[in-house]
């Protein structure tokens, strides 16, 4: 080993360093900035650690459809469910024949809104309001469905966006 090939006071590498520094620097290219120093992570305490006793506690593996109930009572949506579940089965509770003129939409404050596909229908159906209203509770639970409205098809609507002004209305659209 010779004392030529290694200079121990760095003075080639540091030079090479700047030369590259400056020729970067010429091209448009930067470099980027040397990373902060790290500082010593304080060490944090273990935690207690928990252990499970001999009796089933809330750690312990639960069933998913027991969980899947808790999380359902907690936000309030037994209600919601069991109206999807009845507006599934909407033929059973209504008849095949009603079921197929007519669809219900929404569901607001125990009031059921359903469509009808003509005016022929809403009415045989307004008829048997009551009748409906009670098997909907029977399913749901009492007090579920207080009123049910059932509507004809609705004329076209030629009002488009939420700014829209009210004007003369369509006048003579079909002639």
């Amino acid at each position: 080993m010779s004392e030529e090939a290694h200079d121990p006071t760095g003075l080639d590498l540091a030079s090479e360093i700047a030369r590259a520094a400056v020729e970067s620097a010429a091209y448009g290219v930067v470099l980027p900035e040397p990373a902060p120093p790290k500082t010593p992570r304080r060490r944090q305490r273990p935690m207690e650690q928990q252990r499970s006793g001999a009796h089933p506690d809330d750690r312990d593996p639960q069933r998913v459809g027991d969980v899947l109930n808790t999380v359902i009572q907690a936000r309030g949506w037994q209600r919601r469910i069991s109206l999807s579940m009845v507006l599934r089965r909407w033929p059973e509770l209504v008849g095949e024949s009603n079921a197929q003129h007519s669809t219900p939409v929404n569901y607001a404050d125990g009031v059921l809104i359903v469509d009808c596909d003509s005016t022929a229908w809403a009415a045989a159906m307004k008829y048997a309001a009551s009748q409906i209203v009670a098997r909907l509770n029977r399913a749901l639970g009492e007090q579920t469905v207080l009123r049910v409205e059932f509507r004809g098809p609705r004329p076209p609507s030629w009002k488009k966006g939420l700014r829209s002004v009210q004007g003369r209305g369509p006048r003579d659209t079909y002639g």
